[in-house]
């Protein structure tokens, strides 16, 4: 199976809105309940473009089999004490897990965050996603903490990790 990896554009915006839907249908580890997403295609390629705009956030995508099977957004701090830092989402279908997508995927991150100068990159992460453990552990990222009772899923509270990957070899703080 051939897999491309790409930047996200407004044009695959009815795309990206049918990935996302189709996630929060089939995994309990997204964010959003099924119904419970509003975006439409305007706030799709809005959010698109705010991220392209952006020197340091990324939205790319993963293709497979001629379709968006995958995604991951790293939106940067705003502020000038944050803006070395950025926070990942990411998603694949149940049908393309396993296939090396996720670690494409972040093999790109990581060559656009050295790229970009981000030192910190950080995400949450429910504490039974054995898989997602999986691959950001295998990618460098850390445990830094357990945020208790941080959602609610199904009925029944779910701890996340706040998890980290440092980039050491940054630039020098003055």
């Amino acid at each position: 199976m051939k897999v491309t990896i790409r930047e996200l554009v407004p044009e695959d915006a009815a795309d990206l809105l049918s990935l996302q839907y189709r996630l929060d249908e089939e995994s309990a580890f997204m964010l959003l309940e099924p119904g419970e997403r509003q975006t439409g295609i305007k706030q799709a390629e809005d959010m698109i473009r705010s991220f392209a705009s952006a020197e340091n956030s990324m939205l790319i995508g993963a293709a497979a089999s001629g379709r968006l099977a995958g995604f991951l957004s790293v939106r940067g701090g705003s502020a000038r004490r944050n803006r070395h830092s950025a926070y990942i989402v990411t998603g694949i279908l149940k049908e393309f897990q396993g296939m090396g997508l996720g670690s494409a995927l972040f093999k790109e991150l990581e060559k656009w965050a050295k790229e970009t100068g981000i030192i910190r990159l950080e995400l949450t992460v429910m504490v039974h996603n054995d898989r997602a453990l999986a691959l950001y552990t295998k990618n460098g990222f850390e445990i830094e903490g357990t945020k208790i009772k941080s959602l609610m899923v199904e009925g029944k509270w779910v701890d996340e990790y706040y998890m980290s990957r440092i980039f050491p070899d940054g630039p020098e703080v003055m």
